[in-house]
């Protein structure tokens, strides 16, 4: 089954990415990938779907869903580093993945949260994911 990164959510202050379920009069409800436990987040929640985040590039702004697939095609089966793993080895990591990612702007912080994500959805959902252009194509044609 392929994965929708607009329905996968980071949520701050909390570990772990979580699905959106439904909306809720004062928020949302979420699964967590991990465990598939549901919980109620409230809207002051600060929620941040995994399509709407890029990474700076010398030259522009590379979707996640993007960086995702530069991973797989380095990794081929294995996981991505850890997050506890040392700064040389993640930028070893993007450097293949990423080449061109701004070195200013993009920190070994922002890395470990991009392989902690990488390596929940490998292992709790799919590499394989939903293109928006293809779902707004097949929407347009119902």
């Amino acid at each position: 089954m392929k994965t929708d990164l607009s329905r996968i959510l980071a949520i701050s202050g909390q570990s772990g990415l979580y699905l959106y379920v439904s909306n809720t009069r004062t928020g949302a409800v979420v699964e967590a990938l991990k465990d598939k436990k549901r919980s109620s987040v409230t809207a002051s929640s600060r929620l941040t779907s995994l399509a709407d985040i890029s990474i700076y590039t010398d030259d522009e702004e590379v979707k996640l869903q993007e960086v995702f697939l530069n991973m797989k095609e380095v990794l081929g089966d294995a996981d991505a580093p850890s997050a506890k793993s040392s700064p040389e080895e993640l930028k070893a990591l993007f450097e293949k993945a990423l080449p061109k990612y701004d070195r200013d702007r993009f920190y070994v912080s922002h890395m470990k949260k991009v392989v902690e994500w990488y390596n929940a959805l490998k292992n709790y959902a799919s590499l394989d994911f939903v293109n928006p252009d293809e779902e707004q194509e097949a929407a347009e044609q119902e």
